[in-house]
């Protein structure tokens, strides 16, 4: 497919091509009266005719769109805010149509602009874009004007290859071609990857850095993802390469930039935090700096170094404006947007030209709701009639009826009424003796990509599942396993959902009906789950007894933590979990008995 045209593409091209290594300077010093004297925009100073030390550079940035061209349906297209009589309101937001005109408003007034990413533009994308392989996303990226972004974990999900396929273009290896006469032409800005490195040849996968210049303004951009990637990608996605420390990495590129003469530079980070507040408006700089926000972002921050002047953060799917203190002590912003396309974060960056650095003391920022009560951008609008069109046949079909919205993604408790019937569904399609004998199924919360809605996403009426839809909820594809779990493996994976890498942000398995315990938050690590409560049936679980136990591929794995389900033996492959999903919605509904929500308890929560 050949790309929209598009408008400022010379200024991104030449961004694209500057993509050598860069970094941030300094923090710059007392300023003399007058330094921030910003003239009018257009670098004059107060009409004198001469260059205004400083220059306002508006930095626009989002995170983790997933591949989300349409308006999230449910709970999961919804932003919370917090009004001061602390009422809390749900606000609708998100979709390409709304973020091109919210970013194309931002931008006008602001010749200095810049837009940048953290990370997951695609991977576990709804069906419009996942079934075309990212391909409709990375266009509406071009439209979008993004000039840089981070990789995230799920741009591995599809392995190197297809990553630099995304970057550079050309038909897919196995589908070819969607469109007749079309070729894909790849992203027009530049995916940075800056700790992944080739372990045959140690060298970056992509690049590490770029250089955004205007007028001789210059900021240097740094782009990671989490170092954990491996742990949370399937094993073919991350094959041959390599993932290193993120302040390591960004510490080492900024040293460089710094020798280049960029002294102004913002790191673009896929790994994030979780503000005490999911209100997108919650101030967490209060009472302090950074005192209302926690995980691994948090000392990350911490440790790379002053050069760097903003870190522009995401994978966590939280809002966040907070300034957490660099090495020095500093105070120094660090952003994330939500997720979807709901949010957009506009900051300011003041650009000395005599030092060219940013002055820190002067960045603002802040979140934005992006309301889908403004006119919607024609472009974005053409684009996904285009691909819903070809989309059509396959996504259209029916597969069962609701009764009512089940949530899953936007659901915020441990135990999901969407997770339960996933569970069960690939309990029920691989509990038969030649389907692999399953007697408990587990599913992984970051698995569930969206809520199953009641009203219609289209033509189809309300209440009945599309494939679409369903594909939403469950875009991986990944085959199932059956494997052999001692109780005592089973009981140390359930431990393992809130101790060791999961201990500071709990990844809580869904289960099957028939698995029952009970989640104590008021301990820690291993200690939440207690061991005496866990029956299957109302049997207590046998540590010596051997459980058939069914999950993902990528559970099988050990993904997300769960080292103990790696040690499964006697693996039974089944069918994929979206067929098991489809299977189950087709048994168990009707369009004049739909399934209802399932009830939970499966796990008792002490708060």
């Amino acid at each position: 497919m050949s790309a929209t045209p598009q408008k400022n593409r010379p200024t991104r091209r030449a961004l694209a091509a500057a993509a050598g290594l860069v970094t941030v300077g300094a923090l710059v010093a007392a300023m003399p009266a007058g330094a921030h004297d910003r003239g009018d925009g257009n670098g004059n100073g107060h009409g004198n005719g001469h260059k205004s030390r400083t220059v306002d550079v508006q930095l626009l940035s989002f995170n983790d769109l997933h591949g989300n061209l349409e308006p999230p349906a449910g709970s999961a297209g919804t932003v919370r805010k917090t009004h001061a009589d602390g009422t809390v309101e749900s606000i609708p937001a998100g979709g390409v149509e709304y973020l091109a005109t919210s970013l194309r408003t931002a931008r006008k007034g602001n010749p200095y602009s810049v837009t940048a990413a953290g990370g997951d533009m695609v991977g576990a994308s709804p069906l419009l874009s996942g079934l075309f392989h990212d391909e409709p996303t990375i266009e509406a990226l071009n439209g979008l004007d993004l000039d840089v972004t981070a990789v995230g974990n799920h741009e591995f999900d599809e392995g190197a290859s297809e990553l630099a396929r995304l970057q550079n273009g050309g038909c897919h290896p196995v589908e070819g071609c969607y469109e007749e006469g079309k070729e894909f032409g790849g992203a027009e800005f530049p995916y940075l990857a800056a700790n992944v490195t080739e372990e045959k040849t140690g060298k970056p996968l992509l690049k590490p850095y770029t250089i955004w210049k205007k007028k001789g303004v210059k900021i240097g951009f740094i782009g990671v993802t989490l170092e954990g990637t491996p742990d949370i990608v399937t094993a073919n996605g991350v094959k041959g390469l390599q993932f290193h420390d993120e302040v390591e990495t960004i510490n080492k590129y900024a040293r460089e930039l710094d020798r280049k003469g960029v002294k102004s530079i913002v790191a673009l980070i896929h790994e994030g935090g979780a503000p005490a507040s999911s209100s997108y408006d919650y101030d967490c700089d209060s009472p302090g700096a950074g005192d209302g926000i926690s995980g691994p972002i948090v000392d990350i921050a911490k440790g790379i170094t002053p050069k760097v002047d903003a870190l522009v953060t995401g994978h966590t799917h939280q809002a966040y404006v907070c300034t957490v203190p660099d090495p020095s002590g500093k105070p120094r912003m660090v952003t994330s947007a939500s997720s979807f396309g709901k949010l957009y974060t506009d900051t300011t960056l003041t650009y000395d030209r005599r030092t060219k650095d940013i002055v820190r003391t002067s960045v603002k920022s802040a979140n934005h709701v992006v309301t889908r009560d403004q006119p919607r951008a024609a472009d974005m609008t053409r684009l996904i009639d285009r691909w819903n069109k070809l989309a059509a046949p396959v996504a259209s079909r029916p597969q069962g009826w609701i009764s009512a919205d089940i949530d899953g993604r936007g659901s915020t408790a441990p135990e999901k009424p969407l997770g339960n019937v996933i569970a069960d569904a690939q309990l029920e399609g691989l509990a038969p003796a030649d389907k692999g004998g399953a007697e408990i199924a587990l599913m992984n919360p970051g698995g569930i990509r969206a809520d199953l809605v009641h009203k219609a996403s289209g033509s189809e009426g309300d209440g009945v599942v599309t494939y679409g839809e369903a594909f939403t909820v469950q875009p991986f594809t990944n085959m199932m396993n059956v494997v052999d779990l001692t109780g005592a493996q089973l009981v140390t994976a359930l431990q393992q959902q809130v101790s060791g890498s999961n201990e500071a942000a709990p990844k809580i398995l869904q289960v099957s009906r028939g698995l029952t315990y009970t989640l104590d938050l008021t301990k820690t690590g291993a200690e939440r789950v207690v061991v005496g409560t866990i029956r299957l049936n109302g049997e207590p679980i046998d540590p010596a007894r051997t459980y058939r136990v069914a999950m993902n591929e990528f559970l099988a794995g050990g993904g997300d933590g769960f080292a103990a389900l790696g040690e499964g033996t006697n693996k039974l492959v089944g069918a994929s979990d979206l067929d098991l999903f489809n299977a189950y919605l087709a048994a168990h509904s009707t369009a004049t008995a739909p399934l209802a929500p399932p009830a939970t308890g499966r796990i008792t929560v002490i708060q």
